[in-house]
């Protein structure tokens, strides 16, 4: 049984496979070791089940579409960074990335973890996605096992298989994905595909999470936890208090203003969102964490993740100099021209003046020498 498992494990050059981390409904989650350079990795492989080409090829445009995303967002701390994106000797794409060893889902289900982790996970989780929707990307499927903790005990956001450009499908096209315990109202009810509010509802619905062990609106009693029953009160969105939390008052402020029925009486962004947690750790002098979005200069733009045939790459980050540029500016600013042909009006260098002083110097002693012989010679 072993040996026939072992040899399902893709095959993939350069890396050794060491153990399973988990499966899902089209991909699995292996534990490999790269060897060069020497690290463990996460890799995400396309599920062998499912082998038909329609199905495969479907499949295989999530899976560069997700590489694409988060490879534009890897730069983010926030973000789990990704490694590689291939086909193992299979056939099946993959992807390595960041291994991390826990997810916050796993560490807080039925045991809710400090107020202080609770807000700092939620400033590092707003800051990349606020990075993401200025970069054009709704990730569509935040929930607290897309929370990844570091080796070094950090949150990350994860799992961006699902998501897609801002504007790019409309309400009612059949092609909405969700996880009913931390989705929208207007989500739940298929009036729309995602947008930014209803991102920032997943959130405060994952940050509850976090606080009180158990999504905003599960009870006790599992019996009434069916997705119907579920689907129902998240409908309704009448906030529940943390249970039996002391002193969480501002807390639950905060996150039922995240989980209000009309999205527009919600944070308007992750940058709100964001900034209204921090204001939270100050209230209750807990050390304050940066909110960190990467500058709109650095992402690409949102047409350059379009999904399409690969080729040749072409630089989608503007305002950049090439090579040839910056070689033609330097050679034009050694000649004294700016890199339109324009003589520059700059100042002389110190050494440049002194330089010019001593000539004039030796030229006035050379005069005054001449002056001298010349009524010598008369003489």
């Amino acid at each position: 049984m072993a040996e026939r498992a072992q040899a399902s494990v893709p095959a993939i050059p350069g890396f050794s496979y060491v153990r399973p981390l988990g499966s899902g409904g089209f991909a699995q989650v292996h534990l490999y070791e790269q060897d060069m350079p020497r690290r463990v990795v996460a890799v995400k492989v396309l599920n062998p089940s499912s082998n038909t080409a329609a199905a495969v090829a479907q499949l295989r445009e999530v899976f560069e579409s997700e590489a694409d995303v988060m490879a534009r967002l890897s730069s983010h701390p926030s973000v789990v960074s990704i490694y590689q994106a291939s086909i193992s000797l299979d056939g099946l794409p993959y992807l390595a990335m960041e291994y991390c060893p826990e997810s916050m889902g796993a560490r807080t289900k039925g045991n809710p973890v400090p107020l202080k982790d609770v807000l700092d996970a939620g400033v590092r989780i707003a800051g990349a996605l606020e990075t993401a929707h200025k970069a054009g990307v709704l990730h569509r499927d935040i929930k607290p096992s897309n929370v990844l903790l570091t080796t070094l005990g950090r949150p990350v956001l994860s799992d961006f298989g699902i998501s897609q450009m801002i504007g790019q499908q409309e309400p009612g096209d059949g092609d909405v994905a969700m996880s009913i315990p931390w989705s929208a109202p207007e989500v739940v009810q298929l009036q729309t595909s995602g947008d930014v509010t209803s991102e920032v509802w997943a959130l405060g619905a994952t940050l509850y999470s976090f606080a009180a062990g158990r999504s905003p609106f599960e009870l006790a009693d599992k019996r009434l936890n069916t997705r119907s029953k579920l689907s129902e009160r998240i409908v309704k969105a009448v906030y529940p208090s943390v249970p039996g939390a002391q002193g969480y008052e501002q807390f639950d402020e905060l996150i039922s203003r995240a989980l209000r029925k009309n999205p527009h009486e919600r944070f308007s962004s992750m940058a709100q969102f964001g900034e209204a947690i921090q204001e939270l750790q100050r209230f209750y002098h807990f050390d304050v964490t940066p909110l960190e979005v990467v500058a709109e200069s650095w992402l690409p733009r949102s047409e350059s993740v379009q999904a399409g045939t690969r080729g040749p790459v072409v630089s989608a980050v503007a305002g950049r100099q090439t090579r040839a540029e910056v070689r033609a500016a330097a050679l034009a600013e050694k000649r004294g021209m700016d890199s339109d042909g324009v003589v520059l009006d700059r100042p002389t260098s110190p050494l440049r003046a002194g330089l010019i002083g001593a000539g004039v110097a030796l030229a006035g002693v050379a005069g005054i020498a001449a002056i001298v012989l010349a009524v010598w010679s008369g003489r």
